[in-house]
């Protein structure tokens, strides 16, 4: 960190220049391969974005960017890994809407993901699916909630990770249908989609990225799909609220952070970047076909989006009682 003392010198002509260090860096970055760390494991929704992200990135700036998946401790051991890199833009985090949800779900995080992080972009957002496994019977959600009841013992949900957008999806399922039925995380969207194809668990939450080609492929049976409007995508799928849940709606969405001490026009670059390069057509139209839609934000517009997300995840999570683990 640069202090606000410098080595006086004659005239003082000195002092300015450990005061014009970041702007030096800024103006020579990037010079070298990037890293961009995703916290999960390879193959679900959030490290298909990243990808697709340091694609972007690496086009744009005309530089490699490197993604290394880091998984463990509920997004922990790689969030913290970007924490510990020097702030200079060279190691990057891209994670998902769970993020800054760290202290919420947590009851040691390591880490503050609002003060600690600084949001460079958010990406895309995607609705959720629910799901379940095949091999049951009901093919409703009422169906599914009178089983619950009446044999609480035989029903699981997955999750991806505590504090993700599945999590809190089924904390308000629960909530609205009464059917408290257990909750169990997992390492990431992969193992707890195949679980629940194995029947292993039986319904999960998830981003359509994931869910749909299991729906379409027979691994999984598709319920319903968390949004106001059913989705060209999978317009056999009902909605949430035409299966009795009304207002119910939840999306998953994708960002890429930088540690806070990151000189911010490092910062308004990669937020710059990822907006260009997100926006392309054929971009927009790979994400379309994924159930997905790219969002355009400043940093500025980003931080004020996740305040206000955070704020309403954390009543959620209160309402529903949620102990940190």
């Amino acid at each position: 960190m640069i202090g606000r003392r410098g080595i006086l010198a004659a005239g003082g002509g000195l002092l300015a220049a450990p005061l014009a260090a970041p702007s030096v860096l800024a103006q020579a970055w990037p010079a070298r391969p990037i890293r961009m760390i995703v916290p999960y494991t390879p193959g679900a929704a959030t490290d298909a974005m990243a990808r697709l992200s340091a694609q972007k990135l690496q086009e744009k700036l005309g530089v490699t960017v490197v993604v290394e998946n880091r998984a463990g401790a509920n997004g922990a051991i790689g969030s913290q890994a970007v924490l510990q890199a020097a702030p200079d833009g060279y190691t990057i985090l891209a994670s998902a809407s769970i993020h800054p949800m760290a202290r919420h779900v947590m009851k040691a995080a390591p880490y503050d993901p609002v003060a600690d992080f600084i949001p460079l972009a958010r990406t895309a957002r995607g609705p959720l699916v629910l799901v379940m496994s095949p091999a049951l019977p009901q093919r409703t959600i009422p169906e599914v909630v009178a089983a619950a009841k009446a044999d609480p013992r035989k029903w699981t949900f997955a999750t991806s990770s505590l504090g993700a957008a599945g999590h809190l999806a089924t904390i308000e399922f629960n909530r609205l249908t009464g059917a408290n039925i257990e909750i169990v995380g997992y390492r990431g969207s992969a193992p707890a989609l195949t679980d629940v194809a194995a029947g292993n668990a039986q319904l999960m939450f998830d981003p359509v990225l994931s869910t749909l080609p299991m729906v379409r492929g027979g691994q999984l049976r598709g319920l319903a799909i968390a949004t106001t409007a059913r989705t060209p995508l999978a317009p056999e799928l009902p909605t949430a609220a035409e299966a009795g849940l009304p207002n119910f709606e939840f999306y998953s969405w994708y960002g890429v952070w930088g540690p806070r001490a990151m000189p911010r026009e490092i910062a308004d670059r990669i937020n710059a970047a990822l907006v260009e390069g997100l926006r392309e057509p054929e971009v927009v139209q790979r994400l379309t076909g994924l159930g997905f839609e790219p969002v355009a934000e400043t940093v500025a517009e980003a931080e004020a989006f996740i305040a206000a997300d955070v704020a309403r995840n954390a009543e959620l999570l209160r309402i529903a009682n949620f102990q940190p683990q």
